[in-house]
């Protein structure tokens, strides 16, 4: 995967640049494959905007993927790989033993034509998936169980992948993206490997047009609100915020307050915090 850079004919292509798409093999995906998604584009059900700055965007057509990776014992073979506007990885169509077919998150380095296979005796190769105890320390992992059988949930995002750090009685030790070191089940699945299309955080979106394309409307300071509109907002010229600290919309401490709950029921698996932005 790699970036392409525009030359600055606008102001917007100076600052602007896309995927080259270049291990995208097929355009339309498998239509037994997808659906469509009801998008509340952050209003309840009384159309009240419950979660700000999100609207509008491109049409798009759900792809299913099948994070639990459920064919146990039955080989497939990589078919093609996808673009999904659902998620910033690729994905990558299975053609398995039994005539079968499904989605999973592209795997770096997994090209079209290899074979892979969810088994408890799989070999540790790129876009297998197995147990946790059955993959040696050291390993890269992803889409990642938090809860057996409940499908893939930790590291599923382009590039992402977690380290298993070590192995005691029932559980297992992993790094996560974020640093996280926690506890999981010996008994969750995880995929060999990182996800693919690694640069995809490098991608610059180069003008306001591109994010409305995917449905993120604009943010707005507070302090350049009125006082009814936001804690921040109101007095003369360029003013401060006025407070001792920031605060949310709504009151609430902002920029470092802790949000989560501290009698949370997972706080005794998580061995050392997140690193703090």
């Amino acid at each position: 995967m790699g970036i392409r850079l525009y030359k600055p004919y606008t102001a917007s292509t100076r600052n602007r640049s896309v995927s080259d798409f270049s291990e995208i093999t097929k355009k339309q995906p498998e239509k037994s494959l997808t659906s469509w998604v009801f998008r509340a584009k952050g209003r309840n059900n009384r159309g009240v905007i419950t979660s700000r700055h999100r609207g509008g965007g491109h049409k798009r057509l759900y792809r299913l993927i099948d994070f639990k990776r459920q064919k146990i014992d039955i080989s497939g073979k990589v078919a093609t790989i996808e673009y999904d506007p659902n998620r910033n990885a690729r994905i990558a169509l299975l053609h398995y033993q039994d005539g079968s077919k499904g989605y999973i998150l592209h795997p770096r380095g997994l090209k079209v034509g290899e074979t892979v296979i969810s088994s408890l005796e799989a070999p540790i190769f790129i876009g297998n998936c197995l147990p946790l105890k059955a993959i040696p320390l050291g390993t890269e992992v992803h889409n990642v169980e938090l809860h057996s059988g409940g499908g893939g949930q930790l590291a599923r995002a382009a590039g992402a992948c977690v380290q298993i750090v070590a192995k005691e009685g029932r559980f297992i030790t992993l790094r996560l993206p974020s640093r996280e070191v926690r506890l999981v089940s010996n008994n969750c699945w995880a995929t060999i490997g990182q996800v693919g299309n690694v640069e995809a955080n490098n991608i610059r979106i180069g003008k306001a047009g591109r994010q409305r394309w995917l449905g993120r409307r604009p943010k707005v300071r507070g302090v350049v609100m009125n006082p009814n509109d936001h804690p921040h907002g109101g007095g003369e010229g360029r003013s401060p915020i006025g407070r001792k600290y920031p605060v949310s919309v709504w009151g609430r401490p902002a920029l470092g307050q802790k949000t989560r709950t501290s009698k949370k029921y997972s706080n005794k698996f998580i061995l050392k915090r997140r690193k703090s932005s």
